[in-house]
């Protein structure tokens, strides 16, 4: 199965679009899919006392940390769809990490004395897909390449993700509709797998 994991507030944004190519061209190619939808589905990224005192035992009050564990669990590709937003993922993201990818074995990751070991090894590609304000090449080179730095060779690696490939569309302020339906195009036609 594949997972999409969707970090937008507003319906009109171009991640939304980015959204919309990515489910049509999985629904038109037959594979199966999940779409978490952090906004809509109105996660709370903000833990609670009760929340991080469960942390260690693997356990959540929130029902919907308990369907994302399973989704993630049995996918076998998960899609980012995320803006970046002062260089790095937006905090609804970041909550979300913080708060699904729980510790224990069978869980997502283990603490071990020599560091962490990703328990989500089922996960055998991964796609961060996310657009900018800022250029692409700034991202990369001037401004310290958090996305690939941080998020994908640090927390997503240290968790089991394989094969992780990150997508920016750079500029998109004042961006040409043609440039960007260009490459919705792109996504329509892309193998994520």
């Amino acid at each position: 199965m594949i997972l999409i994991v969707y970090c937008h507030p507003f319906s009109g944004s171009f991640n939304h679009a980015e959204l919309e190519a990515v489910v049509e061209n999985l629904t038109s190619s037959h594979q199966p899919f999940q779409v978490i939808d952090l906004y809509a589905d109105h996660f709370s990224p903000v833990y609670s006392t009760q929340e991080l005192r469960l942390y260690h035992a693997g356990e959540t009050v929130d029902p919907l940390v308990k369907r994302y564990l399973a989704w993630l669990k049995q996918a076998e590709t998960v899609i980012f769809i995320t803006p970046i937003w002062w260089n790095s993922i937006p905090g609804m993201l970041k909550g979300f990490i913080d708060k699904v990818m729980k510790e224990g074995p069978g869980l997502t990751h283990t603490v071990h004395k020599t560091g962490v070991k990703g328990e989500l090894t089922n996960i055998k590609h991964c796609y961060v897909l996310t657009s900018s304000s800022s250029p692409t090449a700034y991202i990369k080179y001037l401004n310290g390449n958090a996305i690939k730095r941080i998020f994908i060779k640090q927390t997503l690696r240290q968790l089991g993700f394989k094969h992780c490939v990150w997508q920016n569309f750079g500029l998109i302020t004042g961006s040409s509709a043609s440039r960007r339906s260009c490459y919705l195009a792109k996504l329509h036609r892309q193998c994520f797998n």
